[in-house]
């Protein structure tokens, strides 16, 4: 964490929409050290075997950051001609897909949403998956629940240290014990002998299988961290 000032403080958020998760709250200036941070830490917690669609802004440091993790360098040889050589070239891999949300504003209201494929078959993309309102959303959930967040008060918090150990507090609590409204698991019940259609309540860490229950707050905070959760 090395913001220069407060105003150039920014949480970088990923979000795993299909499972309401947050897989990474990072605090760092407008850098492209921090996005190469939060892409770090977002595809360490994914199956890169298998990438999802990645979805972000308009914003250029996301697009480096994919393409230092999912690239390869081309060396194009040298022609004995005058002149400088010709530079080596990244070039994504294929099962790379990556798309932008560019919001164009006229008089500070917007005006035209376009939509952008940077690395990937457009005929492989499904354009209704080219979303960001979802973690647009919890955006806005984490600074109306964070009152680190809220400047002009007693709360706000002024150094990054401790605003970071709040957000990932934030984070591991919105994955462990709350249930999404979005995330609900059939359940069947027999009831003098008629089938009653019920839907269980689900975190987001219940909906990927790493967890089979609800955790309480005090679960979460005397949880041994250093061990893999397994129950």
């Amino acid at each position: 964490m090395d913001c220069q000032s407060e105003d150039e403080r920014w949480i970088w958020l990923s979000f795993a929409t299909e499972h309401r998760l947050i897989l990474s709250a990072h605090l760092g200036d407008m850098t492209q050290k921090a996005a190469n941070e939060v892409v770090k830490q977002t595809c360490d917690r994914i199956n890169e075997n298998n990438l999802p669609l990645f979805v972000t802004d308009g914003r250029k440091y996301y697009k480096q950051a994919l393409l230092d993790r999912y690239s390869y360098i081309v060396e194009f040889p040298k022609t004995g001609k005058r002149g400088r050589p010709r530079k080596s070239k990244q070039i994504p891999l294929k099962k790379l897909k990556y798309a932008q949300i560019v919001k164009e504003k006229v008089g500070g209201k917007l005006s035209n949403i376009i939509k952008r494929i940077i690395f990937g078959d457009c005929s492989s993309i499904d354009d209704s998956k080219i979303s960001t309102s979802l973690i647009e959303r919890e955006n806005l959930n984490l600074r109306q629940e964070n009152k680190r967040l809220a400047r002009k008060t007693l709360a706000y918090s002024k150094e990054d240290e401790w605003l970071q150990y709040q957000v990932t507090l934030q984070m591991t609590s919105h994955n462990f014990t709350r249930p999404h409204a979005a995330l609900k698991k059939e359940n069947l019940k027999q009831i003098n002998g008629k089938t009653w259609k019920k839907h269980d309540k689900m975190t987001p860490m219940m909906s990927i299988g790493r967890t089979k229950h609800i955790w309480s707050l005090k679960e979460l905070l005397i949880y041994p961290y250093h061990k893999n959760i397994s129950i």
